[in-house]
């Protein structure tokens, strides 16, 4: 198995990090593209691009057995913009689960430069189970559509229970109201409707660029797939980590995420010219007084009407904060909340999302998670890597190693996840900010070994998640915008201050 040495142990040495690799797996697939028979048409929505389309595709709902149910796709395009110069089409892979890209072509695919706008169709889509693609929905009650209890907070002490009652409520009501669709929602299922797309395309080969889960998805595509891709962009990278499955690495890696990015909130926190809104006079302070104002509110939370839930608790303050660093652009907010509840008041509740979308999108997810890999069943089989995890990382409280809905989902996974690996045609380009609350970089660079000679890896010294054309910087921005137009990757792995 190879591995380009050289470019591993720069970005390595940037991060502190050892890389590993994993043994190879081989796929194949049908190479002849179909001739597109598409209807396309208009699409439904506000402040989309007049030059967006969409159509829908038809897939299997259960590809062990293609000749049953069939579930739609919903596909939006927006066309080359030089006829003469088209390449092909890129694919906008969504992050989540439970997010769709099906605006993007309008919007995240306007900020590609234009000779990238040139070179290819820009495609997006509503991934199976959400709107409006076949949708489902797991009718959970008001209170468990709380980012609270998507993310799995352990109780104020540490205790599962309620954690472990969550899950119980969230994975029947799922058994109750997801119907049958909902048992074929993965991450494989996902890769296999994206080569469907494809040949409804008429496309030979496409091109991808995944964001955050997106790129896994993008990865297991290109992984099922490899003489169907093109140029592969891998933004913001988790690590599917075969041993626990890519739902529970994710969370774990929330642990280092939120280390790697406390930081760069501190020095923004304490700088002299955040005037009256300065959380303290040094970054040294933040931290701590960040911890005490949370446990205080574990203890003592504040009322908070028209918030979800409805106080202010040591728990809703940690999930601000995590929710806060997925962009510097949400430090404002966070400072104004530990501002307030240090004055025992709070401020405005946030405006939620229309509650059939979160219902549809938190279905979806869940979905993913519990189908792509088994979880532990038993608090028993938590508990050491909470206490732990509580231990280590203070901040993040046990979350990222609680149990979710997987811990009683009611369906065991039909296969086993693909693993990632070095197997494959040298097209991929991950491009990772070395601070990202939800994909950290140490995981980034597992992904990066596990690919091997398949890929090059741009790592941006910027915050944030979304490092291509988002949080990153214009080096970063530069070497992928080159790559998806010429082809041409940097020749080594690179690290862009």
């Amino acid at each position: 198995m190879k591995q380009t040495t050289k470019g591993l142990a720069l970005i390595a040495a940037a991060s502190g990090v050892v890389l590993g690799l994993v043994a190879p797996l081989t796929a194949s697939a049908d190479d002849r593209p179909a001739p597109s028979s598409l209807k396309w048409a208009k699409c439904e929505g506000d402040g989309l691009d007049p030059r967006q389309e969409c159509t829908t595709v038809s897939v299997p709902m259960d590809y062990a057995d293609p000749g049953g149910r069939k579930i739609d796709i919903a596909v939006s395009r927006i066309r080359s913009e030089d006829p003469s110069a088209r390449r092909g089409a890129l694919l906008i892979v969504p992050g989540g689960p439970g997010g769709d890209s099906l605006t993007e072509p309008s919007t995240k695919g306007q900020k590609l430069p234009e000779k990238v706008r040139d070179a290819y169709d820009l495609i997006g889509f509503a991934p199976r189970g959400m709107i409006p693609s076949t949708s489902v929905t797991c009718d959970h009650t008001p209170g468990d559509l709380a980012r609270t209890k998507l993310f799995p907070w352990p109780d104020a002490d540490g205790s599962l229970d309620g954690t472990l009652a969550t899950a119980q409520r969230r994975s029947r009501a799922c058994e109750r109201n997801g119907g049958e669709l909902i048992q074929h929602i993965s991450t494989l299922n996902e890769a296999r409707d994206l080569d469907r797309v494809r040949a409804a395309l008429g496309e030979r080969r496409i091109s991808a660029w995944g964001l955050s889960y997106g790129s896994y998805a993008a990865a297991t595509y290109a992984q099922l797939f490899p003489h169907r891709t093109d140029r592969f962009v891998l933004d913001s990278n988790p690590f599917p980590d075969p041993a626990v499955g890519a739902g529970r690495a994710t969370y774990a890696g929330f642990e280092a995420g939120v280390e790697d990015t406390f930081p760069v909130f501190a020095r923004w926190a304490s700088a002299p010219e955040r005037g009256k809104d300065r959380v303290a006079l040094t970054a040294a302070e933040v931290r701590p007084l960040f911890l005490r104002l949370a446990a205080r509110l574990d203890r003592e939370p504040i009322p908070w009407p028209g918030a979800n839930p409805e106080e202010l608790n040591g728990t809703v303050l940690r999930q601000a904060m995590i929710d806060a660093f997925y962009d510097p652009d949400g430090f404002p907010g966070l400072a104004e909340l530990i501002n307030a509840a240090r004055k025992g008041t709070v401020p405005p509740a946030p405006e939620a999302p229309p509650a059939d979308l979160l219902q549809n999108g938190y279905a979806v997810a869940d979905a993913t998670l519990c189908n792509d890999a088994a979880w532990p069943r038993t608090a028993a089989e938590y508990r050491q890597g909470v206490d732990a995890s509580r231990a280590k990382f203070p901040l993040t409280a046990g979350m990222p190693r609680s149990a979710t809905a997987c811990a009683a989902w009611p369906w065991a996974p039909k296969e086993a996840p693909v693993r990632i690996t070095d197997q494959g045609p040298s097209n991929i380009l991950l491009i990772q900010n070395q601070r990202d609350v939800a994909t950290p970089v140490s995981g980034a660079l597992k992904l990066r070994a596990a690919l091997g000679e398949r890929a090059v890896m741009v790592l941006v010294d910027s915050t944030g998640h979304d490092a291509y054309l988002g949080n990153g910087n214009a080096c970063g921005d530069t070497k992928v915008s080159h790559f998806l137009a010429t082809g041409e990757r940097p020749a080594r792995d690179t690290y862009c201050r």
